[in-house]
């Protein structure tokens, strides 16, 4: 994996600058495929329409016999992969002075990329498709033309891997390592069991190269997602049709809310992952390694308040309070307004915080009555000097992201 860190040091030479928050839309896009069709090492084709007419493409890469299908942003609101995967056909376009990694995928894979699943949703920034539909959960309904697409494609492929490519909320922790999850990893289970084929120790041993090599740029902040057997779930069905299916979740990261680092480390380990397909590397893994890998929790806050000092009906207490930052999309479509909302308030001490403020050396002052799910009104100071300040939930004080 040597030469993996050092493309990783050169990471500037592909990325994709004109991507550069979670907002780009569906003509955004298309003028970063557009630019493909002039190499004939890529083969784009319109593989459906969207509900609302958009194109869903699909572009196959590569020459070798392992198919690989990766489809993402079947969440509107799900971005981060579809950075990564405009960087990934960037270095498949030019690879420079990895040409070794590149001749490999390209000689022992063959890549079919579903970059935007769902561009309805990408277009208001939502989880939904335009008819309301979690294309996630219309794997046998098929009410939705998303998922029709995203079925017929598997079947027609036949991919021998499969990876889907989401993001989760940014509040899930790495087991208790007090670190946020910033990538959880799963291989999804294929009955209610969570039984493990031949199919499934695939994914679960790919996985664990991927998790090896993502260590060095996130230690301690991978988590291994709940394994809970969703029937309705294209992941779950596609393990259960035989494509060894790898799950990928892009959580948080300190100081990235637009996610552009945890979008290099994505790309890595999609990279690693088609790596050890290619030089079939992952039969040397261990499926114990991938068990090693800590279960997602939610122990994360985005600000953690600690040892407040309240006081109702005459009574002085000590609580922990948690807040957490809502999105939701502004009208310009490009970018969301923060509301901090107080989600729990009392013995926080197993819980963390992206920030963190021990109040045993503040003063916590409310401005209104600090209320379960209401948006938090407070000032955190030290006498004169103002550390925090939210108004109506909205931080107007304070060195957070």
């Amino acid at each position: 994996m040597d030469s993996l860190n050092i493309l990783m040091e050169n990471y500037q030479a592909f990325e994709e600058t004109r991507i550069k928050d979670r907002f780009f839309k569906h003509a955004d896009l298309l003028k970063i495929l557009d630019k493909l069709k002039a190499n004939s090492a890529f083969n784009l084709k319109e593989a459906g329409l969207s509900t609302n007419g958009l194109s869903i493409n699909l572009i196959t890469w590569g020459k070798g016999p392992k198919r690989v299908f990766l489809w993402s942003q079947m969440h509107g609101d799900e971005a981060t992969a579809t950075m990564s995967i405009a960087d990934l056909l960037n270095f498949l376009s030019q690879p420079g002075q990895f040409r070794q990694i590149h001749d490999l995928l390209a000689e022992k894979c063959t890549l079919y990329i579903l970059p935007m699943v769902n561009p309805d949703g990408a277009e208001v920034f939502n989880r939904r498709n335009a008819m309301d539909i979690d294309i996630n959960r219309d794997v046998h309904r098929q009410q939705s033309p998303e998922g029709k697409i995203l079925r017929y494609l598997r079947d027609e492929i036949k991919p021998h891997f499969g990876f889907n490519l989401h993001d989760q909320s940014t509040l899930w922790s790495a087991g208790n390592t007090g670190n946020p999850a910033t990538i959880s990893l799963l291989a999804p289970a294929y009955d209610e069991v969570l039984s493990i084929n031949s199919t499934r120790e695939q994914a679960m041993k790919v996985i664990a190269i991927m998790n090896s090599a993502i260590q060095t740029s996130i230690a301690d902040k991978i988590g291994r997602f709940n394994d809970e057997y969703e029937p309705r779930a294209f992941g779950d069905n596609f393990q259960a049709a035989g494509t060894s299916t790898i799950l990928i979740e892009a959580g948080g990261f300190h100081n990235d809310p637009e996610k552009q680092y945890i979008r290099k480390v994505y790309f890595k380990a999609i990279l690693s992952g088609l790596i050890s397909i290619a030089d079939e590397s992952y039969h040397k893994a261990k499926t114990k390694d991938y068990f090693s890998i800590p279960e997602n929790k939610k122990l994360h806050f985005h600000i953690l308040l600690r040892n407040c000092k309240l006081q109702r009906n005459n009574i002085q207490y000590i609580v922990d309070i948690g807040l957490t930052a809502e999105e939701k999309i502004n009208e310009d479509l490009r970018s969301v307004k923060y509301t901090y909302l107080v989600t729990e308030l009392g013995d926080l001490s197993h819980y963390y915080g992206y920030e963190e403020f021990n109040c045993d050396f503040f003063t916590l002052t409310e401005t209104k009555k600090i209320k379960i799910d209401e948006p938090a009104d407070l000032i955190l100071h030290d006498g004169t000097n103002i550390l925090l300040t939210i108004e109506n939930g909205v931080l107007t004080n304070g060195n957070i992201e």
